[in-house]
């Protein structure tokens, strides 16, 4: 029998709000949907002396870490000085070895390989490994399980790995759109070249949503699989966080709440009669309690 994820992280809960599906990846282990693709690779591959090695913009790095720590195994995380203090916290929480790197997402990605060299340690990278697409399916499997009919599926895109996951899930049964901040367009980018590309990573959502480039697994899924990409402005993601609190009391983080975003600002506009399911990703941020 395969190893299983299915111990170890939360089926959370879909929110129907107004008509729209609302899946609730913020209550996920560890605050976001990460930690399905980091259970994956540490229940599925074989893991050094060593033990592994992450980079992240700050969930990944805080899903893999978690992971670890439940599977007791030895783990360095990476992540850039951007990354949130919610985010950097909630690594340390865990005993992590944590290092912080100067610049963005792919200053710490090469620092996490060049670490993983060195020491021989397994390198659990955040989108562009199959593992990790892998357990970013699983999202897709809870979704289409709930019973609930939809016709699309809104997916806030970083490197590219939840929507390659969920957009193989459903096969084509439903459709699946790509949501990413306007500052951070590397799936736009990608589709555009017809390859992987260098793409900017400023956004209020650069801690989640900006991996510089989508990763080279992602891409072919997702040209076969995503019908299209919506750009949202950070004033149009501010305003979802904003809507999420006020009508749902939903704490979500600037990434988590750019697919809700898309629909808010009407830059996805459903037809008459289409349902639609939006994945809300983490919930990793400061929340100042009066």
């Amino acid at each position: 029998m395969e190893p299983s994820i299915r111990p170890y992280i939360r089926n959370t809960p879909v929110l129907d709000l107004d008509g729209t599906l609302l899946k609730l990846e913020l209550l996920q282990v560890a605050g976001s949907f990460k930690a399905r693709g980091a259970f994956a690779n540490l229940r599925t591959r074989t893991i050094p002396s060593a033990g592994v090695v992450a980079a992240s913009g700050g969930n990944h790095g805080a899903a893999v870490a978690y992971a670890a720590a439940q599977l007791d195994i030895p783990c360095r995380i990476f992540v850039p000085e951007i990354s949130s203090p919610a985010k950097v916290e909630r690594i340390r929480a865990t005993g992590a070895d944590l290092h912080i790197v100067a610049g963005a997402y792919p200053d710490a990605l090469a620092a996490s390989i060049a670490d993983a060299t060195e020491r021989r340690a397994m390198l659990v990278h955040a989108f562009d490994q199959a593992e990790t697409i892998l357990g970013a399916g699983s999202l897709g499997k809870e979704l289409e399980e709930i019973g609930a009919s939809f016709d699309t599926v809104l997916v806030p895109v970083g490197g590219g790995g939840l929507i390659a996951g969920v957009s193989a899930w459903f096969d084509g049964r439903v459709r699946v759109v790509g949501v990413e901040p306007e500052g951070a367009p590397t799936l736009d980018w990608a589709l555009r070249a017809g390859a992987p590309v260098t793409a900017p990573t400023g956004s209020i959502a650069s801690d989640s949503l900006a991996a510089g480039a989508l990763g080279s697994l992602v891409y072919p899924i997702v040209a076969r699989y995503v019908e299209r990409v919506v750009l949202v402005s950070d004033d149009d993601i501010r305003d979802a966080r904003q809507a999420l609190w006020d009508r749902a009391r939903i704490v979500a983080e600037p990434g988590g709440a750019t697919a809700f975003a898309a629909l808010l600002s009407k830059k996805y506009e459903a037809a008459h009669g289409e349902r639609v399911a939006v994945i809300v990703s983490g919930g990793n941020t400061v929340v100042t309690w009066i």
